[in-house]
């Protein structure tokens, strides 16, 4: 029912924190791996413990799955019915106990081999969100733990966004941690813009969780584990065969995890992985102050410790390694150490926005398109955004980094993006792409020059269009020069595709995709174009006649004015039964249907904006 979807937050806040920015501020085939003994192996029901002792990370009690009231708050994310459609099922589980900030032993230098020691201790709860496999035959063993990014004042989990096609089709199971202080009580923000914690999403099912302050965060994360390794009396994973914990962040909160594997790993080992998404090259202090504190270090470039002994896997965008430093960050791939640059794209991108309802099987998910307004009135950019492959390579990345903890077999080293002059800029090809990095069709067959920059604006831009980087679309007259048949276009696709897949570097299901949409292309016909933005959603009302009731509204005007007039609120309710009941409904009032649907995960339908802009063309 729709008065159990509650995401009008997701709304509000989408271009504040789906981007979940750094420092300063399915229906889905299944293909189950095999699992060869993994450095942590269990027995099913009997999680393992981990091969050196622990100091802390007590083990917490655990309380759910979480029934109500309400329904898991989470940023953009698929709904229960694609998650159902999948084999998959969210459960929320509520988990409380002490937890125990760190000091520094030693000076915490740039070379990240930091020595800390227990300080303060203080009691907490918050909460896990789990999505795991209905059949515990499909579940390959690797659970992916995720730390929520809170940096625009919500919860958001863009990693699962990023790689939600390749979990489900290779049954992983995920877990998303809300591990900060900002995602369970609010404040902190990195942008300030907006605060959205649990606590005030959902009053009545998330009251009684309480965050001491983001000092903690890091044994929180560490006992969020614990609940998969040493399972008490409430066991989300009971019957499943956990064999690997894999510990996932982006931005900010790929910050917090440099800041854990140098501090905190050594200490606590329960993890066989990491993977490090868009880091900047200064890191989380070991304290609770907010991220603009970080601009303020004297260590601007921080490595990650090189002695840690279970794989970890560093990944980047053009928009990381230049506008957020970490260039200065950048270390030689060791024997558990890999590092990443993806050629085309930017911390955020048109997947970013439009991704959660990807189910992984249509062409068009691959194809390059100029939008600068991906959500009008939330999301709008001077330029268009980035329309790069970067989830394409996440998705390659996951898959590496599991295999790699699984089999000992190494991820493939990726050329680092070429680099030079002072202050620091990338070099470019003749289209306007970058040189090195990861490379892939959207730049080896290029159609657009892909970037990580050149919106206006900088940190102190409110609207944050820097993280989005641009698309610039070739004009006709290069389209025909580089491509002057059809043929010549989808067969350099297919070659450059092939070679990626082969390299380790894109997933075969995805290549597929990318292949089928240059072949879907008019790219070297008579007259290329390239696919067109999406247009929102518009009907032009037809002259009142006698016997109708002409309202003035269309499917353009705002959320709040259709449901202040009694026949617009009736065509609203008959399409989404009980829409306008939804105690959350105010905030969605300056909005429209055009600018609300994308983000709803599905529980609002392109058809149902249809039928109700068609019934307010003449309203009878």
């Amino acid at each position: 029912m729709w008065q159990k979807r509650s995401f009008w937050y997701k709304f509000i806040a989408l271009a504040l924190a789906l981007v979940l920015i750094v420092p300063i501020l399915a229906a889905c085939g299944k293909e189950k791996e095999k699992t060869p003994t993994a450095i942590f192996t269990a027995t099913p029901g009997l999680t393992a413990t981990p091969t050196v002792p622990t100091v802390e990370a007590s083990i917490p009690t655990v309380e759910g799955p979480i029934t109500g009231p309400g329904t898991p708050f989470l940023m953009n994310t698929l709904s229960d019915q694609a998650l159902a459609s999948a084999g998959y099922e969210a459960k929320e589980y509520f988990v409380s106990g002490t937890a125990t900030s760190y000091r520094a032993v030693n000076e915490l230098l740039a070379n990240g081999m930091w020595k800390v020691e227990p300080a303060e201790s203080a009691a907490y709860k918050t909460r896990i969100l789990v999505y795991q496999p209905v059949d515990t035959d499909v579940f390959n063993g690797t659970v992916v733990m995720e730390w929520f990014n809170v940096s625009g004042g919500l919860e958001g989990a863009p990693d699962w966004t990023f790689m939600h096609n390749e979990l489900i089709r290779r049954g992983y199971a995920w877990i998303g941690v809300s591990a900060q202080i900002g995602g369970v009580e609010g404040g902190g923000a990195s942008l300030g813009f907006y605060n959205l914690p649990l606590k005030e999403a959902d009053a009545k099912r998330y009251g009684s969780l309480h965050h001491p302050g983001d000092g903690y965060c890091y044994d929180i994360f560490s006992q969020a584990a614990r609940v998969i390794r040493n399972p008490g009396d409430v066991n989300p994973f009971a019957g499943y065969h956990v064999e690997r914990i894999l510990a996932v962040g982006e931005s900010q909160s790929a910050l917090r995890l440099v800041t854990y594997i140098n501090a905190v790993y050594p200490r606590v080992q329960l993890f066989d992985g990491f993977l490090v998404h868009s880091r900047a090259g200064v890191v989380s202090s070991l304290g609770s102050e907010t991220m603009a504190d970080f601009s303020k270090s004297s260590l601007d470039a921080v490595l990650l410790r090189t002695d840690i002994k279970v794989p970890i896997l560093i990944l980047e965008t053009e928009t990381d390694v230049i506008f957020f430093g970490y260039y200065k960050a950048r270390q030689d791939d060791t024997d558990n150490i890999r590092l990443w640059e993806m050629a085309g794209t930017a911390h955020a991108d048109l997947y970013t926005v439009k991704g959660a309802s990807d189910t992984g099987n249509d062409p068009a998910v691959a194809n390059v398109v100029e939008v600068s307004n991906p959500v009008p009135g939330i999301i709008e950019c001077p330029l268009p955004i980035n329309s790069g492959p970067q989830h394409f390579i996440v998705k390659a990345a996951i898959y590496q980094l599991d295999k790699w903890v699984r089999t000992g077999i190494t991820p493939p080293t990726a050329d680092r993006l070429e680099v030079a002059g002072d202050p620091p800029a990338f070099v470019l090809d003749e289209f306007g792409n970058v040189k090195g990095g990861i490379r892939t069709p959207y730049v080896d067959v290029p159609i657009a020059r892909l970037s990580g920059e050149g919106q206006p604006g900088g940190l102190d831009d409110p609207s944050g269009s820097f993280l989005w980087g641009t698309t610039k679309l070739f004009d006709e007259a290069t389209l025909a020069t580089l491509y002057p048949d059809h043929d010549t276009y989808v067969t350099a696709v297919k070659n450059a595709t092939d070679a990626a897949v082969k390299a380790g570097f894109l997933m075969l299901e995805d290549g597929e995709l990318i292949k089928a949409a240059a072949a879907a292309s008019n790219i070297g016909t008579a007259t290329p174009t390239v696919v067109p933005t999406t247009p929102v959603l518009t009907a032009t009302a037809s002259p009142t006649t006698p016997g109708e009731i002409h309202t003035g509204l269309d499917i353009n005007s705002t959320i709040g004015q259709m449901l202040d007039n009694p026949d617009t609120k009736a065509v609203i309710d008959k399409w989404i039964p009980g829409f306008s009941t939804n105690p959350q409904v105010s905030l969605a009032r300056g909005m429209t249907f055009g600018q609300v649907q994308p983000l709803s995960s599905g529980a609002i339908t392109p058809e149902m904006v249809a039928g109700i802009a068609a019934d307010l063309l003449v309203i009878k």
